[in-house]
């Protein structure tokens, strides 16, 4: 798709035309460009300039580059968004596994049978990655779309995922981890995580009780492979109002019996 001559606000007054570029920091930059064009809904080039600290010229090279290829694409306003190829070529990481496919049935079930938003997520690098989410019909829902990351220490899933470490994978995350915090509740040291870690592994699955979000609770438990690896997590959130203390140990059934049957279609005992 050619550059729009309305595009005032995507293109700077003077510019010379787009030159070919080798070269590690050219890739680097261009990378730089797609991960901030993601991490926005939308972004003109003076706010991408000013964000990565390049000058405007640069930043509509990349941009028309990445647009020739429908990895961005841009608006008649002006303003820069990730393109349909970018998403394309993304998607091509979940093809790598059958998780997502096998799931998607149980995660309706799931939504369906508890009335709140089913969530599907795995470990990478030291952050819970949700590949994909079937949402609650409910006006008030938890929302994390594919590509969405929360920290291990304060998700479900994460915290699910941890409960499957073992002592040496679990001493190399606490070494490394920061720990931030989000609310008044987030786990905020390795004595309180490993002792909520002790508590999820004797529940059968784990409580994301406000730790990310004022008024969000999520209730998530493991999935495993073949060989018995925990390969990602499956969970249900929702409003504190609607997922009481009395309600957790209902939906806590429903989502391990919900990894269990994932498990088993990926072919564990």
């Amino acid at each position: 798709m050619a550059p729009k001559a309305s595009m005032r606000r995507g293109r700077p007054k003077s510019v010379n035309p787009p030159s070919s570029s080798t070269g590690i920091q050219a890739l680097n930059r261009g990378l730089d460009v797609l991960e901030a064009l993601a991490s926005h809904e939308g972004v003109t080039l003076t706010e991408l300039s000013v964000h990565l600290g390049q000058s405007a010229a640069t930043m509509y090279r990349v941009l028309t580059t990445l647009e020739q290829r429908r990895y961005a694409e841009a608006s008649p306003e002006g303003q820069w968004f990730v393109g349909p190829e970018a998403f394309k070529r993304g998607s091509a990481f979940l093809r790598r596994t059958n998780i997502v496919e096998r799931s998607r049935s149980v995660m309706r079930d799931l939504m369906s049978k508890t009335g709140e938003t089913s969530n599907l997520g795995i470990e990478r690098e030291g952050h819970v990655l949700f590949v994909s989410q079937v949402e609650s019909h409910e006006m008030i829902r938890a929302y994390f779309p594919p590509g969405a990351i929360s920290p291990l220490h304060a998700s479900g899933i994460g915290k699910a995922l941890l409960s499957a470490f073992d002592e040496e994978g679990l001493e190399g995350f606490i070494k490394g981890a920061t720990f931030t915090r989000f609310t008044d509740k987030t786990i905020a040291s390795a004595g309180r995580l490993r002792e909520e870690l002790q508590a999820t592994r004797q529940r059968g699955y784990a409580v994301d009780d406000e730790e990310r979000t004022i008024g969000m609770r999520c209730v998530a438990a493991c999935i495993l492979n073949r060989y018995s690896e925990a390969v990602a997590g499956i969970s249900v959130s929702g409003p504190t109002a609607r997922m009481p203390d009395v309600r957790l140990r209902e939906i806590g059934v429903l989502v391990t019996d919900a990894a269990r049957e994932i498990s088993r279609r990926l072919g564990a005992d």
